[in-house]
């Protein structure tokens, strides 16, 4: 970027365009020109390569509001790119094909056990996603370009490997990239599920909000924030793991996974209501069979739901205090309790904390449900597939 007088030149690359052209930022040749300070030859030699690599399409003459030419709406081709997404849970498996603009292709859901660890898990993984890719014809193979993968435990963007997930033995730095790379020859991403379900969320229906929180209460809980459109993950992919703190009164004997006491998951969690409800006799094994029983208007499950929205919601008073987010999102297994968890939540969040921190705050429950991390995945592997950098390293080569 350079500056003449009071103007501001900006200087863009084939791959920053499409950039401006992804985000919406731009849509016409003449704001392309008026926001990069390309000369007209250079921005059309660099419109030419987009369009000929299949990455931008110039749509056919619209109004454009001023006299002359009408100008040419320019587009992102999206619907001939593919990919891979999967929600892993600690007792599901939400597998999807979609196009890059988000379109699902084809889609399965499997029962899995998170802990019996990657060797027993990747496998099945990777023979549904070649089970989706056979069901939807050649396109979408010979379009593949990349996978996203979403875990319940921290992760290490970086490396791409987990980092001491509590519940997922085995899989602690385990390459779980490699094994889709190696099979589908795609990048191949993986994130916190948390994190993409906020992503999902963020983007989809809170495009303009600056700061959204989401919070997943299923089997464990997390939570995902999202700043600016993008996951906030630490230094080492720990943030948001609300699950672990400890919460004011714990009960005695209410273990967590990570073996410590009074951990937020150990009292509020589905995994922690299951417990409960079968100490009360009530048969339930998942945190989705809570909600079935709330949903079914078990009088002891909506009570011990409510419970444990309050209990979060003591602990998402300090977030929302220290963080003042526009949104707080709930999703997992308990956004689907006919709003007796988010009843808790609020109840508590509104008593803990001055009316600054929620006078703008929205409370809601996720709309995305349960194909939230599946579109965080999409989202993640696009951004990074079809970045600026990304974009210019094929084209130079």
């Amino acid at each position: 970027m350079t500056t003449t007088g009071a103007r501001t030149v900006l200087t863009a690359t084939a791959g920053q365009i499409l950039e401006l052209v992804r985000s919406g930022e731009v849509t016409t040749r003449r704001e392309l020109q008026e926001q990069t300070g390309l000369s007209r030859s250079t921005l059309t030699q660099r419109l030419a390569m987009l369009t000929a690599a299949g990455y931008l399409s110039e749509a056919a003459a619209m109004h454009s509001g001023v006299a002359g030419r009408p100008a040419k709406a320019l587009s992102f081709v999206d619907t001939d790119k593919y990919v891979l997404t999967a929600d892993l849970g600690a007792t599901h498996a939400r597998l999807a094909l979609q196009d890059a603009a988000g379109a699902i292709l084809a889609e399965s859901t499997d029962r899995i056990r998170i802990q019996d660890g990657p060797d027993a898990v990747l496998p099945a993984v990777l023979d549904g996603f070649e089970a989706l890719l056979a069901s939807a014809g050649p396109a979408p193979r010979a379009g593949l370009c990349g996978v996203g993968i979403g875990v319940p435990g921290p992760v290490n963007v970086a490396t791409g490997r987990l980092q001491q997930p509590p519940i997922m033995p085995g899989w602690d730095d385990y390459p779980v990239t490699t094994v889709f790379e190696e099979r589908f020859g795609v990048p191949a991403l993986i994130d916190n599920d948390a994190n993409l379900m906020g992503l999902g969320e963020a983007r989809r229906y809170h495009p303009d909000v600056p700061s959204l929180l989401y919070v997943k209460v299923g089997t464990g809980i997390g939570a995902g924030l999202i700043i600016d459109g993008r996951p906030e993950r630490g230094i080492a992919g720990g943030a948001g793991d609300i699950g672990h703190i400890r919460i004011a009164h714990p009960v005695a004997g209410a273990v967590c996974a990570c073996g410590a006491n009074g951990c937020l998951a150990a009292h509020a969690s589905g995994g922690a209501l299951v417990r409960q409800l079968n100490d009360r006799g009530i048969a339930a094994e998942t945190a989705t069979d809570v909600a079935r029983l709330v949903q079914a208007g078990n009088a002891d499950a909506i009570a011990l739901v409510r419970t444990a929205g309050q209990l979060v919601g003591e602990v998402l008073a300090t977030a929302v205090a220290l963080l003042n987010p526009g949104v707080l999102v709930i999703g997992g297994s308990m956004a689907l309790t006919h709003e007796h968890f988010l009843i808790g939540v609020r109840e508590s969040l509104y008593e803990r904390t001055v009316p600054l921190a929620t006078r703008d705050l929205t409370i809601t429950a996720s709309a995305l449900q349960d194909r939230a991390a599946i579109e965080g995945a999409r989202i993640m592997v696009v951004d990074h597939v079809f970045s600026a950098d990304a974009v210019d390293a094929r084209l130079g080569a």
